[in-house]
């Protein structure tokens, strides 16, 4: 499986007691969609293994509780800070204005007053609030990825159509 075919679901995290139990850390608002997966890809030196589950469950808000078939205790310590994937097949599917970070990448961002601003380059998640980064002309603008602002996806023409608040773009211009 190639990584480009998969997304990021989250990662192996720590140990959990002594019989090779591991938790996984999922990047997902709804965790409970994933409690009855067969399998995952892990990140093993940039190439994706699949490994099968003896046995998942949910352990906490954002976290499974998982055991691997054929994975001994000390075979489970060195998959501990790896990443995990799915096949982007197996993505639930959205609502119509609904999307994944991964697929809008490269769409239009227009807004309702300064009409087109630029193309979405990448979303940043790892602060508190989800960002969209969108070149224009060279230079970043950051706008924050509010429910409330967005009022069109587009996905047949790859553009989303935003109404930030007046003066956000201009802060960047």
């Amino acid at each position: 499986m190639r990584k480009e075919d998969c997304y990021y679901l989250g990662k192996i995290t720590k140990l959990h007691g002594f019989k090779g139990n591991l938790i996984l850390h999922l990047d997902t608002d709804e965790p409970e969609i994933y409690k009855n997966m067969e399998s995952v890809f892990i990140d093993k030196n940039g190439m994706l293994v699949p490994f099968f589950f003896e046995t998942i469950g949910l352990h906490s808000k954002n976290k499974l509780l998982v055991k691997f078939e054929d994975v001994s205790a000390e075979e489970a310590v060195k998959l501990v800070n790896k990443d995990i994937y799915l096949p982007l097949e197996s993505l639930p599917e959205l609502d119509e204005d609904g999307f994944y970070y991964h697929e809008i990448i490269g769409y239009k961002v227009i807004d309702s007053r300064k009409g087109e601003i630029g193309q979405i380059k990448n979303v940043n998640d790892s602060g508190v609030q989800d960002l969209f980064e969108v070149d224009f002309n060279g230079r970043e603008i950051l706008i924050p990825i509010v429910d409330d602002w967005i009022s069109e996806v587009n996905k047949d023409q790859k553009f989303i159509r935003l109404q930030t608040p007046e003066g956000l773009i201009e802060l960047y211009l």
